[in-house]
């Protein structure tokens, strides 16, 4: 069934429509990659209501072509002008700017390339490996799992990351309130609305989003000012001469095992929610420095420098959509706003995507695999007409990208109320950044809240109230109690002076 799926997605890439949309996303992801401070989230933000009006598997295709091309984007700003076009790309700054400086930028955005088109498709590997298994998993589990399966996403994500437990918690809680806004599904009851009737429905998903990622992140973009690179380092970039690019190609082959240990680490990265490419990347450098006999290189132009986080950043996708199509809790940012579109096109984010919506699955595996090896070849074409749109003043981006994400927002339903919705979010969500509270924990307790609680309601019902009994009774629901519980205090964990009680006991 899945070998069928899958060949028939590939069929569809061919058909002329499919394809338009799957290059659209690949150009869209590659130019916000680009520009330092979009990045893939705010495109798909951006993409939510466009795609209000395709077919699922279309929507796929092009979300697919962003979240592909978005990483490769981000390196080549990342190797001409010192400036990574997305967080995880800061790795690749090290031995990528230097390169270029020594006249070797084609070698480097060569390596990168490549790196990027084979770690993706390495991670997709894996992802396709692991479907089957998923599936017999996920028909094993039942309410109390569902359940229980979100709170240990949540309890996950907030302890991933790092430093902010008592941060990312509190985030998780404002997106439980969100979530919970309306009328409760089993008693009608309407809870947090303050007399709105607008808020009986609930917060609205996609306005939701479109504030908290597009228009936050251009009220940043807004308040920083200036153009987003400045343009002595743009003319030095457009004046290097990118040429050997060949030889980075071969010198990726040449260090494959480079290449798979940061597609490993980037894959296994990606599949912990919370953790995400920037982790998975500057772990994958660290790594092979700390190992190379040649460390003493590092960060003067080791072509090992650009291969190892390149590679690692976009197996990471691959990795990330393991948790995502089997349970429904995102990987990452960017699966985080792509369940947005799942929820759009009427496909509800848990286990349910796995067993209901194989052949959306299987569209955006495929969407992913085209669009790395697209990006590649279209970035190594366009890389310094690409380099020059950070040229360009915010003061000019911010007000096409706001009015594009709340005008999108407005023709969805045709609401003002939810471009209020939208903006209110979306100073909420630059408050966030300012006071470094993470938005990950948020967006997903706000799409998994509905899904818990509907759960929670089911397993009470089913056990006449005795909520604990039922689930202590079930051994699946009792390993999530105990991991939930060791994931929460992990961070307690890992303080304890555990070489020093070793050695009281030796």
């Amino acid at each position: 069934m899945g070998l069928d799926a899958l060949l028939d997605a590939f069929l569809s890439v061919l058909n002329g429509g499919s394809l338009t949309f799957l290059m659209a996303g690949v150009l869209l992801g590659l130019t916000f990659g680009v520009i330092p401070g979009l990045g893939g989230t705010t495109a798909l933000a951006l993409l939510i209501p466009v795609t209000y009006t395709l077919d699922p598997l279309s929507a796929m295709y092009l979300a697919g072509g962003v979240m592909g091309a978005t990483s490769f984007g981000g390196s080549i700003s990342a190797i001409l002008l010192n400036t990574p076009g997305t967080a995880p790309n800061a790795a690749t700054c090290f031995d990528g700017y230097p390169l270029a400086r020594q006249g070797k930028a084609g070698m480097a955005i060569g390596a990168s390339a490549t790196a990027s088109a084979l770690g993706g498709l390495i991670g997709l590997f894996t992802l396709l490996l692991f479907i089957p298994v998923a599936r017999e998993v996920v028909l094993s589990f039942g309410s109390s799992e569902f359940f229980l399966l979100t709170v240990l996403g949540l309890a996950a994500i907030a302890v991933s990351i790092k430093g902010k437990l008592l941060r990312g918690l509190i985030a998780a809680c404002i997106g439980l309130l969100l979530a919970f806004t309306g009328a409760n599904q089993f008693t009608g009851e309407t809870r947090f609305t303050g007399g709105i009737n607008y808020l009986w429905e609930g917060i609205p998903l996609v306005p939701a989003l479109t504030g908290l990622f597009a228009i936050s992140q251009m009220i940043e973009l807004a308040l920083k000012g200036g153009s987003v690179a400045d343009d002595a380092t743009v003319k030095e970039a457009k004046n290097m001469r990118i040429k050997g690019v060949s030889e980075g190609v071969f010198a990726v082959f040449k260090h494959w095992p480079v290449l798979l240990r940061g597609s490993l680490i980037g894959t296994v990265i990606g599949a912990i929610p919370g953790l995400g490419g920037t982790v998975a990347s500057f772990l994958s450098y660290s790594s092979t420095a700390q190992t190379a006999k040649d460390r003493d290189t590092f960060g003067k132009g080791n072509i090992k420098g650009v291969i190892a986080p390149e590679a690692a950043n976009n197996a990471k996708d691959g990795g990330s959509l393991i948790p995502t199509v089997a349970f429904g809790i995102p990987g990452s940012a960017e699966t985080a706003v792509f369940l947005g579109i799942l929820v759009l096109h009427g496909i509800e984010p848990g286990p349910q995507i796995l067993l209901q919506n194989e052949r959306e699955v299987y569209g955006l595996i495929v969407a992913l695999t085209v669009s790395a090896i697209a990006a590649s070849v279209l970035g190594l074409i366009f890389a310094r007409l690409l380099v020059l749109i950070t040229r360009i003043d915010v003061n000019i981006v911010v007000p096409v990208v706001v009015t594009l994400s709340l005008t999108g927002v407005y023709v969805l339903e045709g609401r003002m109320a939810d471009v209020a919705v939208a903006t209110i979010i979306g100073i909420f969500g630059y408050l966030m950044i300012r006071f470094d509270y993470p938005r990950l924990t948020l967006v997903i307790a706000f799409v998994l809240g509905e899904i818990a609680e509907r759960s929670y309601h089911q397993v009470r019902l089913i056990s006449d109230g005795n909520v604990i009994e039922y689930m202590l009774g079930r051994p699946i629901s009792v390993i999530l109690i105990i991991a939930t519980i060791v994931t929460f205090f992990l961070p307690a964990m890992r303080k304890l002076p555990w070489r020093r009680m070793v050695g009281r006991a030796i």
